[in-house]
Order: structure tokens, then sequence, then C-alpha cells
């Protein structure tokens, strides 16, 4: 493990900060709202864009890796992130604020895939990987207060400079600290057709759905939480944002915490999921009843922590859900279908938020966690 210690805690501050990206998005977006002169509706478009971007970064990964390896594979996803954080930070037309997200997307996509499955293929591979996930949440934590706190001196487009000022040394880094690697033949990944076979399984499909739901409500409630406390709690924008952060803190300490507790108890890994999907809809159902906005603000951060194992743990069940072949090529394939539900779902809340009112982010949620337990009970039925 020493060998790779270096490129290993690279890889975590890679995900704090792209935990900072995602995490700054909800706050940014009133700001964005009212710059533009636009809709919920309207906005919600980028999640489309920036899905795109992200979904094509899953289905080119594996080949730029094949090809040219880690290290050039990561260059390329951190560098297509400073190009669009740059160009963010250049406060654009509206028409290339949306083009760009494709490019924010790729770059963001890449990275998560690329150092997804160099994880996964080291030692210790699940703890390395639950750790990853939680470090994502350390820098989603982080961003709703970077952006609360830049936005009381300095326009949005600002927090985006900020984000390339992080990321360039980031990809230096890559450059330094990851070794070069020979490319393997193009040929022999032609003819495996690894990735035909695993979108043929019905186990690797109700695994992407899953994801896409949980992305979803993750994402929803990340990107419109804040202003749900604002409109629906009357919360000013300075308490809000500590409570969406909270959110995020919540998500963290449950990819740290929930999985020892679990393995001390004797629990399974599907017993413990099952526990953290009941949580998601008691703590979905409790803030759309609170009374307050702090109690709401405390259902966040419930939900929060009963959302983080969710997704290291459908990662870490696919062995169990097809062949040992397979595996690499399903954990990308679920990676990069999930940020479908990450960009349908969100703009679907902004929309019915928009005609009908914000406090319909509850009930909306409430759904996708019931669809996303049903989902589970079908995946753990194909478990070999």
């Amino acid at each position: 493990m020493s060998v790779v210690r270096g490129p290993v805690l690279l890889s975590y501050v890679a995900f704090v900060l792209v935990g900072v990206s995602a995490g700054v998005a909800g706050v940014l977006l009133p700001t964005q709202i009212a710059d533009y002169g636009v809709d919920m509706a309207t906005i919600g478009i980028t999640f489309f864009t920036f899905s795109a971007g992200y979904l094509l970064a899953g289905s080119t990964s594996g080949t730029l890796v094949q090809r040219y390896g880690t290290r050039l594979a990561l260059l390329a996803g951190a560098g297509s992130f400073v190009l669009s954080a740059l160009v963010l930070g250049a406060r654009p037309s509206f028409l290339v604020f949306v083009a760009v997200q494709v490019v924010a997307g790729y770059g963001t996509g890449l990275l998560e895939a690329v150092l997804n499955a160099y994880l996964a293929g080291l030692p210790s591979a699940t703890t390395l990987l639950n750790r990853l996930h939680a470090f994502f949440g350390v820098g989603a934590l982080v961003g709703p207060l970077l952006a609360t706190g830049m936005l009381t001196f300095a326009p949005w487009n600002a927090v985006w400079l900020v984000l390339a000022g992080l990321f360039a040394p980031l990809t230096v880094a890559f450059g330094l600290t990851y070794p070069k690697e020979a490319a393997a033949s193009q040929e022999e990944g032609a003819r495996s057709g690894l990735l035909g076979t695993a979108l043929r399984s019905p186990a690797v499909v109700l695994a992407c759905a899953f994801l896409a739901v949980y992305v979803g409500l993750e994402t929803a409630v990340g990107n419109w939480g804040f202003t749900f406390l604002v409109d629906e709690h009357a919360q000013a924008a300075e308490v809000a944002g500590p409570m969406v952060s909270g959110y995020w803190l919540g998500l963290t300490a449950g990819r740290f915490l929930i999985s020892p507790v679990a393995a001390r108890l004797g629990w399974t890994t599907a017993a413990m999921a099952y526990a953290c999907l009941a949580g998601i809809a008691a703590s979905v159902a409790l803030i759309w009843a609170a009374p307050a906005g702090l109690v709401a603000g405390a259902g966040l951060a419930l939900l929060g922590f009963f959302l983080g194992p969710v997704f290291p743990t459908a990662m870490a069940v696919v062995p169990n859900l097809t062949e040992a072949r397979l595996v690499p090529t399903a954990i990308g394939v679920m990676n990069g279908v999930s940020v479908v539900g990450g960009a349908v779902f969100p703009w679907l809340a902004g929309a019915v938020a928009e005609g009908v009112g914000v406090w319909t982010l509850m009930p909306f949620s409430l759904t996708l966690a019931l669809v996303q337990l049903a989902i589970w009970r079908l995946l753990m039925a194909r478990t070999r």
C-alpha cells in the first residue's frame, strides 16, 4: 500500500474538491436565477447539460484509460473542469452558461469514474471506496459555507474562479503523482464486449436504476433544500446556508460511522442498507411535517446521515450481482447512468416547485425514497 499512498491520498483530495463544486451549486442557484432573469425550470436545463457531459465521461473513461493510462485520463478530467470553471467565472451569456455545463460534467464525471476504477483495483477496495465517497461529503459540507460567505461580498461567478484556482494545482499534482502506464491493446478491449454484456444483465440494470433514483434524491434535496428553507420556512440566507451544510455533514458522517457500527452489530450489508433506506423515508417525512425551520434543518442533517452509505454500499454489492470480469465495467456503467437521475429528478422537482410551490420538494422526495426501497428489494432478490 505504501507504493500507492500518494495517489490514494490525492484521490481523496480530488473528491473533496468535487464535493465542494457540488455543494456550491444549490446555494448559487437563486442568485443565478435572478442574474439571468429565468425561472427554476429554465435554470434546471443545466442539470441536463451537466449530466450529458457526465454520461459521456462514463462511456469514454474506459477507453481513455486503456489507450492513455490513468494519469492522462485524470489530467483530461481535471483540465476540462478548470476550463469550464474559468468560463463560468467570466459570467458568460446564459446560452454559454448552459452549454459549458457539458464540459464541467465531463471533467467531473471523468475524475469520478477513473478514480473509482483505480481504487477498485487496489487491496481493501471496499474501505478505500467508502472513504473516497466520504471525502466527497467533506467537500460538499464546505461548499455551501464557501458560497454563502462569498455571496456577501462578491458575485456568484467569483465562486467559480475560486474553484478554478483550487483545481489547477490538483491537475499538476495528478501529473506528478500518478505513474505513467502502458496502454492496453485496443483490439483486446474491443473483443471483450464487456459493456454490452453488462448492460444485458438484469441485475446491473436494476443497480443502475437504483443509483439513478438515489442520486436524483440526493441532488434534488442538495440543490433545492436551500430554496425550500428560505421560501417555505422563511429562513435567512445566512441561516439556510449552514443548514444545507448540515445536510452534507450528515452525508459525510453516515459514510464514516454507519458501516462500522453495523459491523459491530453483526448486520449484513443488505440489512444495513434496509435500515438506511427506512431512515431516509422517515427523515423526509419529518422534514415535511416540521413545524419550524430549525426542525427542518435538523431533519436535513438526519436525511444526509442515512443517505450517506447508500451509494458506496451499492458499489460494494456489485461482485454479488455479476461475474468477476464484469465488475469494473458494471461499476463504471452504474456511476455514469446515476447522473441521469441526478439531472431528471432535480429538474422535475424544480419544475413542480415553480408551478405548485417549493413545499412539494418533500412529498416528491418521499416518493423517490419509497421507489428506491422497492428497487433495492428487487436487487437483493438477484444477489448471488
